[in-house]
């Protein structure tokens, strides 16, 4: 009867063994590495296998000029937010998995709509875009797989894969102008009464030079909804950009003046633009205003 317990309790232990969801340490363990690029996320999704005294891109141990998936375990992921540019070459918006033929000379870089792409599966049909990179040497040893993101502007960023003493790099760009007005623009026409969205897109219209006209119909529902030295002073700001002084300067000379007695702390922030603005935009009414001649005399 003992033993027959004994083996009960045994296959219960091994039931909820082979049910359980044991975590263990990985040989290439996972990483994500996510970059903005102006208004632009990237990011990547991969697994980092490590030398432990072994050659890549040599022999049996990721050999050379073959598919790879670069890095280990599942595809690599490589997620775009919005449209941009590999080395020069249009990559739409989506999800990738992205692959590599590894050479001394050269590399290519595969992204393949085949998420679950393996070497043995791979298929060039797949393909959504191919570019080539040319390597070079590190200095130093990494151990560790790795993908980062170097050289980051508003509008481009390298990406650059790092294993050995091999480094690999792919430019990237994108339109950031394009994508942030288009952000904006969807903002507003997903919430076209809200106040903050609103002035938030008069805001960024204004710093572009874009949309002037529709900016000022933003502000006019901001200020209607409730008036405040900040509203004002955009409003002014906008006026002045269309080239109309004499409607932004009492605008602004009230924007000082509310922000004086508003008690908001970050008035003082805002105070020497403002004041700039009034001398600025004085400037523009004076000089546009028409000298008056005195009359001269009737003749006898």
């Amino acid at each position: 009867m003992k033993k027959m317990m004994l083996s009960a309790v045994g296959l219960v232990l091994v039931a909820q063994l082979a049910t359980a969801q044991i975590r263990t340490p990985s040989p290439s363990p996972g990483a994500i590495v996510m970059q903005t690029i102006g208004v632009t996320d990237v990011t990547v999704k991969y697994s980092r296998p490590s030398l432990k005294g072994r050659s890549p891109f040599t022999g049996e141990f990721v050999p050379a000029g073959k598919i790879w998936r670069t890095g280990a375990n599942g595809a690599t992921a490589f997620t775009t937010t919005t449209d941009m540019m590999v080395n020069g070459k249009n990559l739409a918006a989506g999800t990738y998995a992205i692959l590599s033929m590894p050479a001394a000379a050269e590399w290519t870089l595969i992204f393949s709509k085949d998420m679950a792409v393996t070497e043995q599966s791979y298929k060039q049909d797949n393909d959504v875009l191919r570019v080539m990179l040319t390597p070079s040497k590190t200095g130093s040893t990494v151990e560790t797989f790795t993908i980062g993101f170097s050289n980051v502007t508003d509008s481009s960023a390298t990406m650059d894969i790092m294993w050995a003493d091999v480094k690999a790099s792919a430019n990237l760009m994108v339109n950031t102008a394009a994508n942030a007005a288009a952000s904006v623009d969807k903002a507003v026409s997903e919430k076209p009464d809200d106040v903050n969205t609103l002035t938030a897109a008069a805001s960024y219209n204004l710093s572009k030079g874009r949309k002037l006209e529709e900016s000022l119909s933003y502000v006019d529902k901001a200020v209607a909804a409730k008036e405040t030295y900040r509203n004002l002073w955009l409003k002014s700001q906008i006026l002045a950009k269309m080239g109309k002084f004499t409607d932004a300067l009492p605008l602004a000379q009230k924007a000082l003046t509310m922000g004086e007695t508003s008690g908001d702390a970050s008035f003082p922030f805002f105070k020497e633009a403002i004041a700039k603005g009034v001398t600025e935009f004085q400037s523009h009414v004076t000089s546009a205003a028409p000298t008056l001649k005195g009359k001269g005399k009737k003749k006898a």
